[in-house]
């Protein structure tokens, strides 16, 4: 399996090329991992009903998010620490993700700069997703900086008041290790705790648990650029957003990784989508491993979708080149579903096509 052909084969490569830490880190989800193999899970149960005798000679994957055209309604997801993956890292990932013409969404917690990041941008625009911090000046300078590097969004992490528990992470007291640090934290100190990992050591210290709707108008009212909330499973919640400022919303679990039992993003997205109506877009991120799964997730009205895990496989296995095909397997899943459903252009994509059993 020198040649992977689907993002399956390069998730089963990955451990050839990860330590033990930063395979359990990528990998894990919270507690007993209940929702982190339902998110796989719910696609499944999920069935297409094509249309038959449509003309679909030409296939247009093309699609508007947030104002910014792309080839294809696909993101990478904020994902910390991507240079556990690879040396290159976050840059690797973006500018593979330029090629594609995809939108990298960028973590706080990279291991990258956030301005060397935006320097392989190209012509696809970048996100920069963000944790709000104790210290708002700290949350402040981000997100100027994040301005001035040329970000086209803002994606706010909600689902994070505190760090779900991945006991594999603990058992490893995971930390980065030396030479390594977060890049747009430079010169922020992360304690020791005894028995805990650094990463729960960095929350527990630097992030914000008391953030509420209040904070999103307060991060709304820093910048011009739009606001993303990501990490929203409720319709309710979803209202809430918009009404607070959010211009678009991420339905998302945190791949499994914060409340362990939580509903899949999938079964949650026709809840949200009827809560926020035409007020803001609806993304979905969790358990997307087909070119089958984006289309399930567009028919059931999300705008795009974002990949998390797969990115990291393929950055794992061949670095930029990895993530570039990665990507290039998903679009390809994803043109081949659309002419066998019969639809030509994404926006023939409509909830007719998918049935739950």
């Amino acid at each position: 399996m020198n040649n992977p052909i689907n993002l399956l084969e390069y998730e089963a490569l990955a451990p050839e090329h990860l330590s033990k830490m930063a395979l359990d880190y990528y990998a894990s989800g919270a507690w007993d991992e209940v929702t982190l193999r339902d998110n796989r899970a719910a696609f499944e149960r999920l069935k297409l009903r094509p249309h038959m005798l449509v003309d679909v000679s030409r296939r247009d994957l093309s699609a508007k998010i947030l104002g910014k055209s792309v080839r294809m309604p696909i993101l990478i997801a904020p994902m910390a620490f991507q240079c556990l993956a690879h040396p290159d890292g976050e840059v690797a990932a973006a500018s593979a993700a330029a090629d594609a013409g995809a939108v990298m969404v960028l973590s706080t917690l990279a291991t990258k700069s956030l301005e060397e990041v935006a320097a392989v941008r190209k012509q696809t625009p970048q996100w920069f997703q963000l944790y709000v911090h104790r210290d708002r000046a700290l949350t402040r300078a981000l997100v100027q900086r994040a301005e001035a590097a040329g970000y086209a969004a803002l994606c706010l992490t909600v689902d994070a008041p505190v760090l779900g528990r991945r006991e594999r992470d603990a058992r490893n007291e995971f930390a980065l290790p030396p030479g390594m640090e977060l890049a747009n934290l430079a010169g922020l100190e992360i304690p020791e705790i005894a028995g805990e990992s650094g990463l729960f050591a960095y929350f527990a210290e630097q992030l914000d648990p008391g953030l509420t709707w209040r904070d999103l108008e307060w991060l709304c009212s820093l910048t011009q650029l739009k606001v993303v909330v990501k990490g929203i499973l409720r319709g309710d919640d979803a209202f809430k957003a918009v009404e607070h400022g959010a211009s678009a919303v991420i339905v998302s679990n945190h791949g499994g990784r914060q409340l362990d039992g939580a509903i899949a993003a999938i079964d949650a997205l026709s809840d949200v989508v009827a809560a926020v109506g035409d007020r803001a877009e609806v993304l979905v991120d969790g358990g997307i491993r087909r070119g089958t799964d984006v289309l399930k997730a567009l028919a059931l009205g999300a705008k795009a979708v974002l990949v998390g895990r797969p990115a990291l496989w393929g950055l794992a296995v061949a670095g930029e080149a990895g993530v570039r095909h990665v990507l290039e397997l998903l679009r390809d899943e994803l043109d081949v579903a659309m002419a066998l459903s019969g639809c030509a252009k994404v926006e023939d994509i409509n909830g007719s096509l998918v049935r739950r059993l």
